[in-house]
């Protein structure tokens, strides 16, 4: 092929990469402005529907019941129909009930919409992780899932003063109806621009051997598969999805009760809490997208060790910190301290938030990216039924969140512990006797 006609593909190619990573990135800012405008808003909607904190912990919970079914229907999907058409249902399909919201009149129609919500937004993470690992090399993964994912923490910063503003200047239904119209333009962007790169256009199989990097093998018509349930029996898997659930556990915790924490027992205003609400989320943001470059740092600095060293080690020892920090934010006096210790763990936490997804592309060959990934999704993401539930159950009875902070530093700590003791590399001899299955 001539050169310059080369060059000219690869730059077209590059220059897609690029736009599909920013449009992850946005589809991430999107989804946590939807997710938080409940949050944000939870004061005036449980005031304005005489909602208990019991009923707003479980119209928190019932998010997550939908979503962590969609995380595996997600992956499925984005596996058999591509991330692209998959993202794009899900964020139109997603914007609708967020925009529903405007009609909820009780606490039986906040149920129904937050579950169809949930539903709906289920296989962001999961069609995102298979964008990257279809268009992005290997030793770019962690970071480049990092930096696409580090939309959603900014998502929750922006979205304190922008719907705190809206909420008291035109009313919290507003809100809902705005942040639709937002993702329905996203929607025409992604279907105009994104593009989904196939196993014929560029297959990559991924060495998992113990011991070796991750080494790109051309393969035109690959013929059979390892089965998915391989994966799923594996320690490595299933202490990955149980870290990604004490990592889930602090974020559904910040995301649906920190604005109501911020006002119910530390006495600040709707106004001071939005502009407070963003210092811990922009700090996730910075931790999300420094987290993956870091992984793949330490990938190149350690190239004698397996992968999932690198992988292992910010796991455990962020996940370590972030539970110290959130049990020290529940037992401070002080407000400033509180809230300081708080986003410290937001950070160290946010740290992880690659990782998981890392050590997925790196012991998952490509075909069972989604699936894979969708379960250790919908593992991690139970934490946020239980989460905002138990909550809601401990403010209740206990009149206070000390408690909570506490139970969601020992299920961190639990994470990390966990991580430390069985992420592991699968062994050659493991792939070697893998069941397998014919590609149709």
């Amino acid at each position: 092929m001539n050169l310059e006609v080369q060059t000219q593909i690869d730059t077209k190619m590059e220059r897609r990469k690029n736009l599909i990573l920013l449009l992850l990135f946005l589809a991430g800012v999107v989804n946590y402005l939807d997710r938080s405008a409940l949050s944000i808003s939870a004061p005036f909607i449980q005031k304005d529907l005489a909602l208990s904190s019991i009923e707003m912990g479980a119209i928190f919970s019932c998010f997550s019941i939908g979503y962590a079914l969609f995380n595996i229907i997600g992956g499925i999907a984005s596996d058999k129909y591509g991330a692209k058409k998959t993202l794009l249902v899900a964020m139109i399909v997603w914007s609708s009930f967020s925009g529903s919201i405007f009609f909820a009149v009780g606490f039986l129609s906040l149920i129904i919409i937050r579950i169809l919500f949930g539903m709906a937004e289920g296989p962001l993470s999961t069609t995102t992780n298979k964008m990257i690992n279809t268009w992005f090399p290997p030793n770019k993964r962690a970071s480049t899932m990092g930096i696409a994912s580090s939309g959603t923490p900014l998502g929750g910063a922006i979205s304190g003063p922008i719907i705190g503003f809206i909420c008291i200047k035109y009313g919290w239904r507003i809100s809902f109806i705005i942040i639709m119209s937002i993702g329905f333009i996203w929607a025409i962007a992604w279907w105009k621009i994104a593009k989904e790169k196939t196993n014929n256009e560029y297959h990559e199989v991924e060495s998992k051997v113990e011991g070796s990097k991750n080494i790109q093998i051309e393969q035109e018509k690959p013929i059979n598969k390892i089965k998915t349930s391989f994966y799923l029996k594996k320690k490595t898997i299933i202490f990955t999805a149980i870290a990604f659930f004490s990592y889930n556990y602090i974020l559904f915790f910040f995301l649906t009760w920190y604005p109501s924490y911020l006002i119910k027992e530390r006495g600040l205003s709707i106004a001071t809490m939005s502009i407070v609400n963003i210092v811990p989320w922009t700090l996730g943001f910075i931790g999300l997208a420094f987290g993956g470059i870091l992984s793949d740092k330490l990938v190149k600095k350690f190239k004698n060790r397996h992968v999932l060293f690198s992988r292992k080690v910010i796991v455990v020892s962020c996940l370590f910190i972030a539970a110290i920090s959130i049990i020290l934010a529940g037992v401070m006096k002080n407000t400033v301290g509180s809230i300081s210790m708080l986003a410290i763990a937001v950070f160290f936490m946010y740290l992880t938030g690659a990782i998981y997804w890392g050590i997925v592309d790196d012991v998952v060959d490509s075909n069972n990216v989604g699936s894979v990934g969708g379960f250790m999704h919908a593992i991690g993401n139970c934490a946020g039924i239980l989460g905002p539930l138990v909550t809601g159950f401990i403010v209740q009875y206990t009149g206070g969140f000390t408690t909570a902070f506490i139970l969601a530093g020992l299920i961190a700590l639990v994470g990390s512990l966990g991580a430390w003791k069985f992420i592991k590399p699968i062994t050659k001899e493991e792939y070697a006797n893998a069941p397998r299955v014919a590609i149709k």
